[in-house]
This record gives C-alpha cells, sequence and structure tokens, in this order.
C-alpha cells in the first residue's frame, strides 16, 4: 500500500479509534444506498470490522467507481466480523415515506447480524430502533467513518446488482443504467411505458 493511501485510510480512521475501550470492541458502521431514486429499494448496509482493518480503497461509495466497488465489497464481506444488508421496497417506501422505510431497513440490518457490536456508527439519521444498541449520529459520516464507508458500499452494490436483475424483467426502463434514478432517459421511458412494479408511485408523480 502506498504511503499516501496509507495516511488517508489512517485518517478516516482516526475519530474511530478513539471510541475503541474496554466496552467498546466491536463498532459498526451503517449507511444507506437509494433514497433519492425513482425506482427500487432502499438498502441499508451494516459492517463490524476488525479494529485493525485497512482495505486498501476504501472510500465513500459515491467516490468510488462501480467497478471498483465490486472488488471492495469482496474485500470488505470477507474480512468483515459481520455483515448484513436491510432492505425495504417500493411498496413500504410509498405506505410510510423514505425517511421511515430507511430507518425500517436499518432496523432490519441489524436484526440480522450473527454478532452485535458495542456501538454503532450511522450516517446522519438519528431517531432509530438499533434493538438497544448505544449509536452515534455522524453527518456525512460515509465520509468520515472507515467503518461507515464499508457499510455504503455494501449497501451501494447490494442495491445496484438488485438493479441489474431488475433490467433483465424491466429492460425498456434503462435500470442497469440509472438505478433508478430520475436521469433525462429514465424519466423520458417512464412517460413513454408508464411506470412499472418497482417505481415509487409517491416520487413519480411530476413525470407521469
Amino acid at each position: 500500500m502506498k504511503e499516501k493511501e496509507e495516511q488517508r485510510l489512517l485518517k478516516l480512521k482516526e475519530d474511530e479509534e478513539k471510541l475503541y475501550s474496554d466496552k467498546v470492541k466491536l463498532i459498526a458502521g451503517i449507511d444507506e444506498a437509494g433514497r433519492g431514486p425513482l425506482a427500487g429499494p432502499v438498502v441499508v448496509g451494516i459492517a463490524i470490522l476488525p479494529q485493525n482493518s485497512m482495505i486498501e480503497g476504501v472510500n465513500d461509495s459515491k467516490k468510488v467507481s462501480e467497478k471498483k466497488r465490486e472488488k471492495l465489497y469482496e474485500l470488505i464481506t470477507n474480512e468483515a466480523i459481520a455483515w448484513n444488508v436491510g432492505i425495504a421496497d417500493q411498496n413500504e417506501i410509498d405506505d410510510i415515506n423514505i425517511l421511515n422505510a430507511t430507518k425500517l431497513a436499518l432496523t432490519r440490518a441489524i436484526e440480522g447480524l450473527e454478532i452485535k457490536p458495542d456501538l454503532i456508527l450511522v450516517d446522519a439519521l438519528t431517531k432509530i430502533d438499533t434493538k438497544g444498541i448505544p449509536y452515534k449520529s455522524i453527518v456525512k459520516g460515509d465520509a468520515k467513518e472507515y467503518s461507515i464507508a464499508a457499510a455504503s458500499i455494501i449497501a451501494k452494490v447490494t442495491r445496484d446488482r438488485m438493479m441489474r436483475q431488475y433490467d433483465e424483467i424491466y429492460p425498456q426502463y434503462g435500470f442497469k443504467e440509472h438505478k433508478g434514478y430520475g436521469t433525462a432517459k429514465h424519466i423520458a421511458a417512464l412517460k413513454e411505458n408508464g411506470p412499472c412494479m418497482i417505481h415509487r408511485k409517491s416520487f413519480i408523480k411530476n413525470f407521469i
């Protein structure tokens, strides 16, 4: 690993390192993918990595290419002490709104963990059900905390894979390219074909 990358990772882990103690030995990062799209689920990733973890390239998923995210996903999930994803689909998003659906997916991610952390670091969300586990909410946490950045990659890769699968079922919308986000091409396809089963009705009112 080049020195510049090592220094970047040490900086990314700086705040997190201060949280380890006799009572806090396992720290989980949590982040979501898919709050903004017009179609598909919202996915929350959670990862507990070893304290000495230094995976080259880990960063906020938005700063990493799709190809590199796929490689990092494998490295992160292989090294993680425990990891999981929680999903809320388009119907739940329509029923309870995107914020509450994100919180629901977060709780599902925590519930499915085989090993429970002592502390959770979450990107910006507050008033969440962490099943009694203490948590710390950090604004722009995916760019500031190593564990949250790792979780952001798990969430993003999981969701992107789902959207590529949906593209095979609904090829007319181009989901594999835009992953359900409101690009000009997606909106044009939505106007031409109408919505499909995975469109969020509460998000597309202005386009149909």
